[in-house]
């Protein structure tokens, strides 16, 4: 028995806008009853605002099927065409509080007939049954899964095995002579994320810096954490020069005549300085 939610056994229990509208602006369908899942839409378009005004369904499947088939016609009911085509197969199964991994392509199949019923509309409202575009590689000839449904399921849900693309897609789940290839497609899109995943920069430290860097970096340091500081005793600070790990500074104010000067140059301005950025710095005084 598998873990459904309480929300997608009321869908299974008690579904929504069952049924085929007559006269329909769009009809679309999805899968065929020798694989083992159909699913019927059809859909009621305003012609001024193109939302979808009304949205009933045929479905022959599981509980999923039924259950991914009743909300989504509540999701898609009030939104326009291209707000309805938004609608992922995710988004299906998180309004259902989830679906089993193995039951996920019956939320792919809503979508898709969803896709078809739109198509139907924008053709002039002859039936449209979900197909792959022509010239489209099929990966798996059982269920007619294409290499890019696979590749769109893989990027839209985080997908790392064959076993997850079967759950999602369908493909490999009959003969499973494609599994191979589906391999081959998971290896070549996940090698592809990590290539284009932006890489950590690495903190650059004192010694790396140019000398404009350092510049800014000591000038954020004496900004930051060492005037504020001085100027509580009416004292401040400002750099002069850079040179290698040698920094000199002039002290201002109160903190420039005072008797503590020295220990204030050593004790404060290069120990923070030593702490934010190099333990090898030696500020002296101009």
């Amino acid at each position: 028995m598998w873990d459904y939610t309480e929300k997608v056994m009321d869908h299974f229990k008690n579904p929504r806008n069952v049924g085929e509208i007559q006269n329909a602006d769009g009809t679309g369908q999805v899968g065929s009853l020798v694989c083992g899942d159909a699913l019927k839409l059809t859909i009621k378009v305003n012609k001024e605002t193109e939302v979808i005004e009304d949205i009933k369904f045929q479905t022959f499947g599981c509980a999923s099927a039924i259950a991914s088939s009743s909300i989504l016609t509540e999701m898609a009911k009030g939104k326009t065409l291209e707000e309805a085509l938004k609608i992922t197969n995710r988004d299906i199964a998180d309004a259902l509080g989830s679906l089993p991994d193995e039951k996920m392509h019956c939320s792919v199949m809503g979508m898709e007939a969803l896709e078809a019923a739109v198509r139907s509309y924008r053709q002039g409202g002859e039936p449209v049954i979900f197909e792959q575009e022509p010239g489209t590689n099929i990966v798996c000839q059982c269920f007619n899964v294409s290499e890019q449904a696979i590749i769109q399921a893989i990027h839209n849900n985080n997908l790392k095995t064959v076993e997850d693309v079967t759950h999602f897609t369908k493909a490999g789940g009959a003969c499973g002579k494609c599994k191979g290839e589906i391999q081959k497609i998971l290896n070549k899109v996940l090698s592809c994320e990590i290539l284009s995943a932006p890489k950590e920069e690495k903190t650059k430290t004192y010694a790396d810096m140019t000398i404009v860097e350092k510049i800014k970096a000591v000038e954020e340091v004496l900004s930051n954490d060492i005037k504020p500081k001085l100027n509580l005793d009416g004292g401040s600070v400002e750099l002069t020069d850079i040179s290698g790990n040698v920094i000199t500074v002039k002290l201002l104010g109160m903190c420039g005549g005072c008797m503590n000067a020295a220990a204030t140059l050593k004790g404060f301005v290069e120990k923070t300085l030593r702490e934010k950025l190099s333990a090898d710095i030696e500020v002296k005084q101009a």
